[in-house]
């Protein structure tokens, strides 16, 4: 009752009370979620469960994981990410953050973004739970549900490029997006 948000996914197991726990949650929260990682793998083959969600929702999978939320193939969802990800959102009346090379960003009422920065270095272990921390952040600082991915989404690219600048590419590391974010923020503010 004391959370803001909830963030659910990252370290989680896809073990069979995990997902019942997730399915329960979705279910009976009354605060904004964020849900990514194995909370997104406990929906897999019934995403109609994030209908039962009364709370505003933000899901983040990764396209992999949005293949096996849709029962499509991988290559089905990359070939059409922005259709996938636009149904998807107006289907389940969510917030999608579809990752991938130009991250999508989907809501329910079929608006569509797609954010121009980031760098192949940003596919490394850690860096989708990044992004899923300061989406929830931003929703706890007030942020809509859409805002607050999209905001996200362009700042945590902006820092792994700062990161990719910095490091090159195979230097991409989640800790080190995560330090640059407040250098991210900064840019922003200043208009650079």
């Amino acid at each position: 009752e004391e959370c803001e948000v909830l963030v659910v996914g990252p370290g989680l197991s896809r073990a069979y009370e995990t997902k019942q726990v997730v399915l329960d949650l979705v279910a009976a929260a009354n605060r904004p979620m964020v849900l990514d990682a194995d909370g997104l793998n406990a929906l897999e083959g019934t995403p109609e469960h994030l209908r039962k969600a009364t709370a505003p929702m933000v899901v983040t999978p990764h396209i992999g994981e949005m293949a096996r939320l849709t029962s499509r193939s991988t290559e089905a969802v990359k070939f059409d990410a922005l259709a996938c990800a636009r149904e998807f959102a107006a289907a389940h009346e969510v917030v999608v953050v579809l990752k991938q090379a130009r991250t999508v960003v989907a809501s329910p009422q079929g608006k569509m973004f797609i954010c121009p920065l980031g760098n192949a270095g940003m596919a490394t272990a850690g860096s989708g739970d990044v992004l899923t921390g300061m989406i929830g952040g931003l929703l706890a600082q007030g942020l809509a549900p859409l805002r607050a991915a999209v905001c996200a989404v362009y700042l945590h690219a902006l820092a792994g490029d700062m990161c990719a600048r910095a490091e090159g590419e195979r230097g991409v590391l989640a800790t080190k997006i995560l330090n640059l974010v407040p250098a991210a923020f900064r840019a922003v503010e200043q208009g650079c």
